[in-house]
Formats: C-alpha cells, sequence, structure tokens
C-alpha cells in the first residue's frame, strides 16, 4: 500500500506539507503492472494522472516508436490544464512497476488544493510539449531530408548512368574510327578526293546542326539506304541513319561514290559515320555532366555551403534552386508558371532557412494537386517587403481548414504521411526573419503569400 514516503521520493511532491500528501494518497488508486504488458493503449480516453514509484515504462507512438521514458519519480500522462482528450500514445512496462493513478475529473479540486504541486507538473508539461515539438520537428527535417536526397539520387543517377552508357559506346567508335581512318589511309587518294571526305565530315559533325523532324529524318534514311544498296554497300544500312539524323542529303553521299571507287567510297563512309557517332556522343556526355554540374550548383545555392551563415539573398535564386531541388516531383505533370519582379529583391537570411521555406510551401501544393496542375510562383516589391507567392489550381483548403493549418501537429495528410509541423516550422522560420505569411484559398485557386523586409530597410 503507498504511503507518504513513497511520495516524497518523488520530486515534484517532496516538500509538500503531510495534509496535502494524504488528500492526494486518499484519492488515488495504487496499480501494479507486470512487465511488458500494456496499460494505456492508444484511443484510450485521457482520464488519469500516474506517479510512477517503481518500474519503468515507454510511451510508445506508430510503429512503436519511443516518444518518452517514464521511470521511477516521474509524473506522467494527462497533468493539469492539459487539453488531451485521448491518449495518443500506448504505455508499455518495461519492468514490474507500481504507480499511483490520480482522475483527471478531480483537477479542479487539485488545483485548490495543492496549488504548488500544481504550478510544478504545469511547468513539467511545457517542458515536455517543448522536447516533444523537437523531437517532431526533428523527425520532420530526416523526413523531409529523406524525401529530397532520393529525389536528387534519381535525379542524378539519369545524366550519370547517361554519361557512363555514353562512355562506353565511346570507346567503341573510337576503335572503328581508328580502323577506318587506317584503312583510308592505305588507300591513295588525291588531294581533291580527300577534300570532298573532308568536306562531307565536316557537314556531318558540326555542332550547330538542328535536327530535322522525326518524318524527315525517315524519307532521309530510307533514301540514304536505297543509294547505297544500289552501290553494292547492302551491309551499311545502319550508317543510313546516323546520316539522316545529321540532315545529310543523298546528293553528298551520291558525290562520294562519284569521285572515289567503291572501297575508297565505303572506307570514307565508315569512318564519317564513326566520327558522327562520336560527336553525338560527345554532345550527350556533355549534356549529363553539365545536368550534374547544375544539380550540384543547385544544392549548394540550396543549402548556402561555403556561404556567410546570415547573408543578403536574392529570394528569386532561391526559389530556382528549390524547383531544381523538387524537379524529380514537378516534371512528371506540374506546369511551372513564373511571374518575377525585373528587379532582385534582396532580403537579409540565416543560411538556408528560407529555402525550406520555399520547399514545404511548394511541396504541399504538389501534393494538393496529387503531382498535376499548375504551379505559379510569383515575386514583387510592396512598401519595403518583397512579397513571394506561392499558388496551385489544386482543390483548395476549406474554410474549417484554414484556421489551424499553422497550428503545430496539425495535418490533414494520412496516417504516416505527414507531422503537421511543415506550415508551423515555415511560420517560425518567417517569423524569425520578421516577416509575416498569410494564405488565401479557394477551389482551382491556393496562394500562399510571404512577406519579407527588404535588406537594409529599417524594419530589416
Amino acid at each position: 500500500m503507498a504511503d507518504k514516503s513513497d511520495l516524497r521520493r518523488v520530486p515534484a511532491f517532496a516538500d509538500l506539507p503531510d495534509e496535502q500528501l494524504d488528500w492526494f494518497l486518499a484519492n488515488s488508486q495504487e496499480v501494479r503492472v507486470t512487465a511488458g504488458d500494456v496499460y494505456i493503449h492508444q484511443g484510450e480516453a485521457a482520464e488519469w494522472m500516474f506517479v510512477i514509484l517503481e518500474g519503468e515504462f515507454q510511451w510508445r507512438g506508430e510503429l512503436g516508436a519511443v516518444i518518452d521514458t517514464a521511470k521511477p519519480g516521474d509524473v506522467s500522462g494527462v497533468l493539469p490544464f492539459s487539453r488531451m482528450k485521448r491518449f495518443n500514445q500506448n504505455f508499455r512496462a518495461l519492468s514490474d512497476a507500481r504507480l499511483l493513478k490520480f482522475p483527471v475529473s478531480m483537477f479542479s479540486e487539485f488545483v485548490q488544493k495543492m496549488p504548488e504541486l500544481t504550478t510544478r507538473l504545469v511547468g513539467l508539461m511545457s517542458d515536455r510539449v517543448r522536447a516533444i515539438t523537437r523531437g517532431e520537428q526533428q523527425r520532420e527535417r530526416l523526413a523531409s531530408l529523406g524525401k529530397l536526397s532520393a529525389g536528387l539520387a534519381h535525379e542524378l543517377n539519369n545524366p550519370a548512368s547517361a554519361a557512363k552508357r555514353a562512355t562506353s559506346q565511346l570507346r567503341e567508335m573510337l576503335s572503328r574510327l581508328r580502323n577506318a581512318s587506317l584503312e583510308l589511309g592505305s588507300c591513295d587518294l588525291s588531294p581533291a578526293q580527300k577534300a570532298e571526305i573532308e568536306k562531307l565530315e565536316i557537314s556531318a559533325t558540326q555542332t550547330d546542326v538542328v535536327p530535322p523532324d522525326t518524318l524527315t529524318i525517315s524519307d532521309l534514311e530510307e533514301q540514304i539506304d536505297s543509294l547505297l544498296r544500289r552501290h553494292g554497300q547492302n551491309d551499311l544500312w545502319q550508317l543510313a541513319a546516323g546520316l539522316a539524323r545529321r540532315n545529310i542529303k543523298p546528293e553528298a553521299v551520291e558525290s562520294l561514290f562519284a569521285k572515289l571507287d567503291a572501297d575508297e567510297a565505303r572506307a570514307a563512309l565508315v569512318r564519317i559515320s564513326a566520327s558522327v557517332e562520336v560527336a553525338s556522343l560527345l554532345n550527350e556526355i556533355e549534356s549529363s555532366t553539365s545536368r550534374i554540374s547544375d544539380l550540384v550548383g543547385a544544392i549548394k545555392e540550396y543549402t548556402h555551403m561555403d556561404q556567410a551563415p546570415v547573408q543578403n539573398v536574392d529570394v528569386v535564386k532561391g526559389l530556382e534552386s528549390t524547383l531544381t531541388i523538387l524537379n524529380h516531383k514537378l516534371k512528371h505533370g506540374v506546369a511551372v508558371q513564373r511571374d518575377y519582379f525585373p528587379v532582385p529583391l534582396l532580403v537579409n537570411s540565416f543560411g538556408s532557412e528560407l529555402n525550406q521555406v520555399w520547399t514545404n510551401i511548394i511541396d504541399n501544393a504538389i501534393d494538393a494537386m496529387h503531382g498535376t496542375g499548375e504551379l505559379r510562383v510569383r515575386t514583387y516589391l510592396e512598401d519595403d517587403c518583397a512579397v513571394v507567392e506561392i499558388g496551385d489550381n489544386g482543390p483548395g483548403i476549406p474554410v474549417e481548414v484554414q484556421a489551424h493549418i499553422f497550428e503545430p501537429f496539425f495535418t490533414t495528410k494520412g496516417v504516416g504521411e505527414g507531422t503537421g509541423l511543415g506550415l508551423d516550422t515555415v511560420q517560425r522560420i518567417v517569423k524569425k526573419h520578421r516577416g509575416s505569411i498569410q494564405v488565401s484559398s479557394k477551389p482551382g485557386d491556393t496562394r500562399f503569400q510571404v512577406w519579407l523586409p527588404l535588406a537594409g530597410s529599417e524594419r530589416a
């Protein structure tokens, strides 16, 4: 049977008068719990405050994630002035345990009988909320980082794979080019013949050639293939496609056969075709590596890597780097409409925090549109503020939901899809930058507007 000596081992109760301890004991129930038992199940009505006398418990959330631990001397469960209606975690005993449970229904009398303990428990509840919020924010950041990393890995993998594939093919083409050059070099060609070969090769490999449309390529390929077969080159049909893509006309190939014998023309065409493939592969490698370089640049811009922690930043650059980072979610059906103020709008920013704002809002917009729709990004100047407006043509936010979207832990997403801290984080970052944020929404038109004081302004 619990007595005052048990309560005095609990720090919050240690120096309280005997009559208060007697009153608390008289209105509490002692409970013994076996190791491994779930004493409170998620979803149960929140009707009790617990004082842990012996043993250890864990509050466990979804998928068994440990939210908090309660050990001897801790006060857990519902605390005075808490608005909790139902327990949102399981309360599991890690060892054989003993606790006192006090009914929430008596909190009004409790506050009057034990005012000093009430003050301590309110402080404890505030500390607990801050700790839980920090933990959830950290998990939210890690989840966001995980999604961004997965998207970036996919975006980087595509050009990297293309460059690797092109490099492998380039080795084969260079070998073919070398063999064709050796064969052509063994021929006794006149200066005029060499000039004709060089002329066609330069024409086929120049970098500013505008590729013809698909139908034209198909027609050219058929004409070149027929021409080669007329000259007995039935096994060179593969060359026709490459020459057609470079907009080489049949007349140019015919001119080659007119000035060279069959073997010389064949060697020249193999060399020219190999040169065309080499040029094409080099263009592909250049394009792929440029894409990788652009992504790395966007990452550095997004994270403000190698830059001062506080500096003046152009909001458009931040928006563009964010759009690049989120391209893996945009490219499958979201059209981006940009309307930027013609002059750079500079704001004083703490590292990459503003990019977290743009990421959260844009990511939410994409999710609201289910990956298909129109994303509108606009910047303009109003008084001494840079205004960033991010809108979408999704279904909109219901009026009854709009009043709560910036509240911590509020979310309309399904279980495991959101923690409800994204827009809370957005609002805190905007306020930290001495700005403000508001939302207007109706079906087909949702807009988030962020006001940020311009760098150098009195408000900044």
